[in-house]
């Protein structure tokens, strides 16, 4: 998708990135490749593998594969950076076991437009090499610019961006890890998010939701006016919801009342639906004071009324901007939140004939992006069967 070290010819991905397909075509599959990304960089390539009942190395190959798991990621800090690749292959060594059989991080040197870019850090079975600060690099021929460190991991099952991004002196490994962990995955469940949490105030969603009220304490805590404009907003958003206010327990703990239309008292959010609640906390997570690099949603119409999708997607597109401070990841089926979105927005994901599935973007497909010029709704044209 986009643009990678391998294609770059390739578009950069946008802010919104939408993914449709048929059932089976492997959203799904796509969304876990975030959640295994993540789960290399919280423990360890193995424990990834097993993690979320993936089933293990040999169950992750596709059907027939006999090369490695191989990902590659374009990353750009800004407009004006010099984007960097990072390249992880993960096989089998003697034993049978997955490890880290290759790492690389590639950015071109300052002032260069063109050319194949340096080597910052490569290692081979956990053994290789990093340059300290922001600039330096190995050609491929072996050609070096800048001073290099030996580096040779203990275990080759973990990731050499979480030791070395650990260390102040490789600024560039150090960014780039930061911006994998900021990485927000959703699961959210209504039930979750109705439980009463005992921990303290968190800046920032867990996967679940289950910590919605802390979220809202932390908020309180910080800033209660910013956090009464926030709720405000979001009440605005909410169907049938007319205030939102946040009460503070006897016991420092801080839940939410909400007044419906009809009721002279309010809910509490353990009483809530579970559509207000999913929307609550999608709204809850646009408005983060530091927000998440990138977000990754999956499905998020289940539980939701149909008509309150566009709102959301516009929402969503409207939140993320034009700069590189964040980036949305959702997959749907929903042809009303697709109405909401532009063609370059969307990707479509694709099951050939031999199994493997294929996604380009909508825009690609004959007269997508004229009918939509002239006004015709790009979900209204998936529905009508356009991307096949």
């Amino acid at each position: 998708m986009g643009r990678l070290f391998s294609k770059n010819a390739g578009a950069e991905l946008g802010n919104m990135v939408a993914v449709i397909g048929v059932s089976g075509a492997g959203k799904s599959t796509l969304a876990d490749v975030f959640g295994f990304l993540s789960d290399c960089l919280s423990s360890d390539v193995e424990t990834a593998c097993e993690a979320n009942n993936r089933g293990g190395y040999d169950q992750l190959l596709s059907q027939g594969a006999t090369d490695p798991m191989h990902f590659e990621i374009y990353y750009r800090e800004t407009s004006n950076a010099r984007p960097i690749t990072y390249e992880l292959t993960i096989g089998k060594d003697g034993a049978e076991r997955p490890y880290v059989r290759e790492e690389r991080l590639r950015q071109r040197r300052a002032g260069q437009s063109s050319g194949r870019p340096l080597s910052f850090l490569h290692l081979l079975g956990g053994q290789g090499y990093a340059f300290e600060g922001t600039e330096g690099g190995q050609e491929e021929d072996g050609k070096d610019y800048g001073e290099k460190k030996a580096v040779e991991m203990t275990d080759a099952r973990k990731l050499g961006i979480v030791t070395l991004g650990a260390m102040k002196q490789f600024t560039r490994i150090e960014k780039f890890l930061s911006f994998l962990q900021s990485w927000y995955l959703c699961y959210f469940t209504p039930d979750a998010a109705r439980t009463i949490q005992t921990a303290a105030p968190a800046p920032y969603l867990n996967r679940s939701g289950s910590n919605l009220n802390n979220v809202a304490q932390y908020m309180f805590r910080e800033n209660p006016k910013d956090f009464q404009k926030v709720l405000s907003e979001i009440q605005t958003k909410l169907p049938h919801i007319k205030k939102i206010q946040p009460q503070k327990m006897e016991n420092g703990q801080m839940i939410l009342k909400f007044w419906q239309d009809g009721f002279d008292a309010p809910f509490y959010s353990q009483r809530m639906s579970d559509g207000t609640l999913k929307l609550f906390a999608y709204y809850l997570l646009l408005n983060e004071r530091n927000p998440r690099r990138l977000v990754f949603v999956e499905e998020p119409e289940n539980g939701l009324y149909h008509k309150y999708l566009g709102s959301l997607a516009e929402e969503m597109r409207r939140n993320v901007g034009n700069g590189y401070s964040k980036q949305v990841f959702v997959t749907t089926h929903s042809p009303f939140f697709v109405n909401a979105l532009r063609p370059e927005q969307v990707w479509v994901l694709e099951k050939g004939e031999d199994g493997f599935s294929v996604i380009k973007r909508a825009s690609d497909y004959a007269f997508v992006s004229d009918l939509v010029s002239e006004g015709v709704l790009l979900g209204d044209l998936w529905y009508s069967k356009y991307f096949e």
